[in-house]
């Protein structure tokens, strides 16, 4: 069973949850639905909010990613069987705007975008937030796997107890401001206690199965999406090493992202039978539209620039400081050392080992060295030198 006491505890709300209006950003997943589920049943008013972010035509026919048509109609379900006011909120253009064509111009500048990353910080922190406050609420609320805990006076984020569901690399963003105002019911439960709590409200998507795909990505096909939107920017070129040796022909450098190691199309080289025969995607040169490959060892990157930083802790004292970074949500963390740049927004991370296949457009998130579920901030990757660069 939920414990109310905590989950009231946490929402760190003064007097009972009935004086507080609470709005729910739902997805239509079952994550966002038990966020408001469990609200509900502690006794806030909850109301649900849901972001249309395409056309709803095609995307009614699109199941399995955030915010598609189908969802949005799981929402509305959702928001019934807990009798609680729904509202769907369009934001087809700003999502364009803001996280779609930043996604397609960040590809052909040779990055790894994350737009999940810029839609909370253009859309569902902003834009949503206000409408939220609009509505007379308290606080927003969101079925994000992290935590918010008061750290040295003020709300601070903190993983998600479920290491396999984390989401905190995504969330790194999230400013102070931002913070006051959101909370995240389901930062101290597994998956499978999440599934728990749908059944017991025979919720309707309380097996539905977690989105995979970015949502305007069908099946993963990044480089499709990005001919779509941007067609006559694509150049075909070629595939060299780190020599100058054209090894082969590529139809844009959209295909590849930095440390691919399968799918180059050139195969090995044969004759050489050490590491040196296995070659992988060392730089991608968008002015040039060349692709350029090489041995794993030129893929050693010793330090990164680190650019729009955002300090969810007060913002240190020092000019430098250690940490730990993930460089990907799926990557261990690693120690290093930053360089803070106060006046610019443009910092320099220095790392105690080199890593490999570090790509600019990803972000790079710190952690707390003492107390690595406590998230410090992060930045966006803007250059990553490598050994051939």
């Amino acid at each position: 069973m939920t414990d109310f006491k905590k989950v009231i505890q946490d929402m760190d709300l003064k007097g009972p949850p009935s004086n507080h209006r609470i709005v729910v950003a739902m997805s239509g997943g079952v994550d966002s639905s038990v966020t408001a589920a469990i609200l509900v049943e502690a006794g806030f008013d909850v109301v649900g909010l849901t972001m249309q972010l395409y056309d709803h035509g095609k995307a009614l026919k699109k199941k399995g990613a955030c915010c598609a048509g189908s969802d949005i109609n799981d929402a509305r379900l959702v928001a019934s069987k807990l009798d609680i006011p729904h509202y769907v909120l369009n934001y087809e253009n700003l999502f364009k705007d803001k996280v779609i064509k930043d996604f397609a111009d960040s590809y052909l500048r040779g990055e790894t975008p994350i737009p999940c990353v810029r839609c909370n910080q253009t859309v569902k922190f902003t834009d949503m937030v206000e409408r939220a406050k609009q509505l007379g609420a308290s606080a927003m609320a969101t079925g994000h796997y992290i935590r918010r805990k008061i750290y040295l006076g003020h709300p601070n984020l903190f993983k998600g107890l479920d290491e396999t569901k984390d989401q905190s690399y995504f969330l790194f963003a999230t400013t102070k401001n931002q913070l006051e105002f959101l909370r995240f019911p389901l930062g101290s439960l597994t998956k499978e206690e999440t599934r728990m709590v749908a059944r017991r409200h025979n919720l309707n998507v309380a097996e539905k199965p977690d989105s995979q795909d970015i949502c305007f990505v069908p099946e993963g096909k990044y480089a499709d999406v990005v001919r779509k939107l941007r067609p006559g920017n694509i150049e075909a070129g070629d595939i060299i090493d780190v020599n100058g040796k054209v090894l082969g022909k590529h139809n844009g450098i959209i295909d590849y992202t930095i440390g691919q190691r399968k799918g180059l199309g050139i195969g090995g080289r044969k004759g050489i039978e050490d590491e040196n025969s296995v070659l992988y995607v060392i730089a991608l040169d968008s002015k040039n539209h060349n692709v350029i490959v090489g041995p794993k060892h030129f893929l050693a990157c010793n330090k990164i620039k680190i650019s729009e930083c955002n300090w969810i802790i007060n913002k240190p004292s020092e000019s430098q400081l250690k940490v730990l970074v993930k460089l990907r949500n799926s990557s261990k963390p690693v120690s290093g050392v930053v360089n803070i740049d106060f006046e610019n927004g443009l910092s320099e991370l220095h790392f105690d080992q080199p890593q490999y296949g570090v790509s600019t457009g990803q972000a790079a998130v710190f952690y707390n060295t003492e107390e690595y579920e406590h998230v410090l901030g992060g930045g966006w990757i803007a250059d990553a030198p490598n050994m051939y660069i």
